[in-house]
């Protein structure tokens, strides 16, 4: 029931075009998900759902204020005729919260970190389609000036958090953060392209997510032994990490060229050099992990003290994990040119 209610929630958010049948469609989502925020019966749980909650409940409100006064000015209640500048801005920092992007984005790490593996693959993929499938409706009503600065922030925020980080669900939440940055940037250009980007992004996540699930790894310090136990995923996961971080010859780097592509089109160049810049932010910490799996296998192992762990632990990889994987590494000669 719980995950058709999921389904169900955004499917209906992105199929509607009335603003209360998205705002139904987010809501039910929300409720949804909220069991399963709060399975594992412990106090960072409970503070993660609570987190989560409120953060949600305040974007709804301020999506519902948003829909209303526009409704007021307008006399019609369609997602497409979002024509009152103060409700576009409104609408527009109410989704961004919904997703995580900065700069109200505070609670996607605090909440990752309080979830299960799964659970935070699926906020950091699945619970994002519903709002970004809303902003690239009304995108062409919303200021560029206001999606720029929100998606430069985000790549500046993404980057620099996660570069001190060693829990990988706290970094994989900024790398989502970063990752934010980059499609809400080129939304106010191009809405093909961030659609795109972000679908790539969660192409290129979930196999991440189910390899660390499936090697129970949760830190940079387990990540440094997981040759012990499968050395095939361990090497997958370097690969989607630089994939990730946006390196040719990774499909990683299909969406960030054409996203540079269309700013410099657009006679953008300086918005380009600072996008760049702020990938090489993220990449630092793209390289730190890849570091610790490729180069501290024997017979250069890792001087630090490593927990224990238990060796009969066998990896069992999913059905999804292989073609995203695929996908993640190869997709390179589909670029649209």
């Amino acid at each position: 029931i719980i995950a058709l209610s999921i389904i169900i929630g955004t499917i209906m958010t992105m199929s509607s075009s009335n603003w209360l049948m998205a705002w139904l469609g987010l809501e039910l989502n929300m409720l949804a998900i909220l069991p399963i925020l709060s399975k594992p019966k412990t106090s960072r749980a409970s503070e993660a759902t609570t987190k989560y909650f409120l953060t949600q409940a305040i974007a709804s409100a301020m999506m519902l204020l948003s829909s209303t006064i526009n409704a007021w000015q307008t006399g019609n209640w369609g997602i497409s005729e979002l024509k009152n500048k103060f409700s576009t801005t409104i609408m527009a920092l109410s989704l961004m919260m919904k997703m995580g992007a900065a700069p109200v984005h505070f609670w996607l790490p605090e909440v990752l970190q309080g979830t299960t593996l799964q659970t935070a693959l699926l906020i950091t993929t699945w619970q994002k389609i519903a709002p970004i499938t809303l902003m690239y409706m009304i995108s062409n009503n919303i200021q560029p000036t206001i999606l720029v600065f929100a998606g430069i922030l985000s790549m500046i925020i993404g980057g620099l958090g996660g570069i001190n980080q060693t829990q990988l669900r706290k970094m994989m939440a900024y790398s989502s953060i970063n990752n934010l940055g980059w499609t809400i940037t080129i939304m106010a250009f191009s809405p093909n392209t961030a659609l795109m980007n972000i679908f790539t992004y969660i192409i290129m996540t979930t196999p991440i997510f189910l390899m660390m699930t499936s090697m129970s790894t949760k830190t940079l310090q387990n990540l440094s032994t997981t040759w012990t136990t499968s050395m095939t995923m361990t090497l997958s996961i370097a690969l989607l990490m630089l994939s990730t971080s946006g390196l040719p010859p990774f499909t990683g780097f299909m969406p960030k060229m054409l996203i540079l592509n269309e700013l410099i089109s657009q006679k953008l160049t300086i918005l380009a050099t600072l996008a760049i810049m702020t990938s090489l932010i993220s990449l630092l910490f793209y390289l730190r992990v890849t570091y610790l799996i490729m180069m501290l296998t024997p017979p250069m192992t890792t001087p630090s003290s490593t927990k224990w762990r238990a060796q009969n632990q066998k990896s069992q990889p999913t059905t999804m994990m292989t073609p995203t994987a695929l996908f993640t590494t190869h997709l390179i000669p589909a670029i649209p040119f």
